[in-house]
């Protein structure tokens, strides 16, 4: 089976999740493109919906949703969203496409979080895929240099800008073997805004989608 088609079952699975009435969040990224498409078949049981990036917002409304803000509508009843890597007990690195601050805090404002990937992010242990740390201009190298002395090799993702305004390091050859802990060492870190380990408020549900079809991990 096709990636592409392992996206695109994960991404129906996750539709059973929208109840009626749903206050809905959606993520960022071509898995969460397939769920996007697949939306407006279920728009009567969406009450509002928040979008995590501009990318997300301009696609939700070019299939004729209104998207909310966060402040309008409170908690969200749901978030569905990809992920760059995930494990077994459902912690993840997010940020590939550069979307992780406001992606976590939908996660956080969610009483339900799934997750929907392919079988090839399911990892043993995080960090082969390099972790995106967010950062305000001005600390991206006094970051970069903390890093480094963590054992990570950070590199700038030149030419892009977040939604918020900032930068982008992607931190190679991480070892991350206890994420809970890596997660608030970096968050400590004077001028980081957000670091791409969802650990302290991983999903709640994983549905990865495979060869088979799909299985679903949940807590």
């Amino acid at each position: 089976m096709q990636p592409d088609d392992k996206k695109r079952n994960a991404a129906k699975a996750a539709l059973n999740y929208i109840g009626d009435n749903t206050v809905l969040g959606v993520g960022t990224g071509s898995t969460v493109n397939h769920l996007i498409d697949l939306l407006p078949g279920v728009k009567d049981r969406i009450r509002s919906v928040v979008s995590s990036s501009t990318a997300t917002t301009t696609r939700l409304e070019e299939l004729g949703f209104e998207v909310s803000l966060l402040n309008e509508v409170g908690d969200l009843d749901l978030y569905i969203d990809g992920a760059d890597e995930a494990n077994k007990h459902l912690q993840l690195i997010k940020g590939g496409g550069g979307a992780l601050t406001r992606e976590k805090v939908l996660a956080g404002a969610a009483r339900k979080f799934v997750c929907i990937i392919d079988d090839s992010k399911l990892v043993g242990m995080l960090g082969k895929f390099p972790l995106p740390i967010e950062v305000i201009p001005m600390a991206q190298s006094f970051v970069a240099r903390k890093l480094a002395k963590m054992r990570g090799q950070p590199v700038w993702r030149e030419k892009f800008v977040t939604d918020n305004g900032n930068h982008i390091l992607d931190v190679h050859n991480l070892v991350i073997s206890n994420p809970m802990e890596m997660e608030t060492r970096i968050n400590q870190l004077p001028g980081v805004l957000t670091v791409g380990i969802f650990a302290h408020r991983p999903a709640d549900v994983l549905i990865i989608g495979d060869d088979s079809g799909i299985r679903v991990i949940g807590k």
